[in-house]
């Protein structure tokens, strides 16, 4: 039985990583600091397995870990319009967030149980955004925006601890993520949400951005997968291998809430007048290394935007 604690354990990743987790046999010991994004559903299904136990805090604020075997970090602060608008508060649980969990893995005394090793949620965006290829786990990082800007120092943090403390460390970089629980300023349910109330949707630069989607529960497969290979000191990719632009989503978005719209009354749902400012203009990662483990993704967009709109239109998130 292995010992997890998983921070954001609410989160669209974080509430797929703990059921992974829980669903093994796992003891969890889940942290979230309850934020707008929180799943609360969540909780109360995790409340009801022996093997979790919850606290709710900061990850700033954490003094000490409980005795485990990994410390799964998923707590973050996430949307990108959001670190564009502020940003403190990305700097503060992104970079001091993820310090403040190094110094207390650090600290942990190992003449009773073994530190834990720390696997870091980080994400392809620090890679910045690529014209043609893939990003391998060794290119160089070049965020372009103040959200990935603090992932891409969460990662030099977990390394320089690792070097200098001998801390171990896994950094998981997956691309864009999608699935039940995700909070409605992200494409899928913000667009669901707007369509809801007759309003169109805002595609940044035309809809012409590029993205991988990678859907949560094969995220957290991933997860598993790793910790199960006992692999430690590595960073690893983890890809949906399905890219589309931004218009090609959400019109797939479009046409699963409404079948019967034709092309013109899609189009019509969309303001192609927006940009945004740091805007990527595709990402693509190479994730040869985790798929050499044995892991590949199961979920398929076409296959599974049907459930998550309705999902989504049956359930109006303020």
């Amino acid at each position: 039985m292995k010992l997890v604690v998983i921070t954001g354990c609410l989160g669209l990743i974080g509430n797929y990583v703990t059921r992974k987790c829980l669903d093994k046999g796992w003891k969890v010991y889940g942290i979230d600091k309850m934020t707008y994004a929180a799943n609360k559903w969540a909780l109360e299904e995790f409340k009801k397995n022996k093997n979790f136990t919850f606290v709710n805090k900061d990850i700033c604020n954490l003094e000490s870990l409980p005795d485990c075997d990994y410390l799964i970090n998923i707590a973050a602060e996430s949307h990108v319009e959001n670190s564009i608008i502020e940003s403190d508060v990305f700097m503060k649980s992104n970079i001091l967030g993820v310090k403040n969990l190094l110094n207390i893995i650090k600290n942990k005394h190992a003449n009773v149980f073994k530190r834990p090793v720390f696997l870091h949620f980080s994400t392809d965006e620090v890679y910045g955004d690529i014209k043609a290829g893939a990003h391998t786990e060794q290119d160089i990082l070049k965020p372009s925006n103040p959200y990935s800007a603090s992932k891409a120092a969460a990662d030099m943090l977990i390394l320089a601890w690792a070097r200098t403390y001998d801390l171990e460390y896994l950094i998981v970089r997956p691309t864009n993520n999608y699935g039940i629980g995700q909070y409605c300023e992200k494409l899928i349910p913000l667009s669901v949400k707007l369509l809801s109330l007759g309003r169109k949707i805002n595609l940044h630069d035309k809809g012409n951005p590029v993205r991988n989607w990678l859907h949560a529960e094969d995220t957290a497969d991933a997860v598993i997968k790793l910790i199960e290979s006992g692999k430690v000191n590595d960073i690893f990719n983890i890809s949906g291998n399905l890219e589309q632009k931004n218009y090609v989503t959400a019109t797939k978005i479009v046409k699963a809430f409404n079948p019967a719209y034709t092309e013109d009354e899609i189009h019509s749902c969309f303001n192609l007048q927006h940009v945004r400012k740091g805007q990527d203009v595709r990402y693509s990662l190479d994730d040869t290394k985790i798929r050499a483990l044995g892991w590949d993704n199961k979920k398929h967009f076409d296959n599974e935007i049907q459930d998550i709109v309705d999902y989504y239109k049956e359930n109006f998130k303020w």
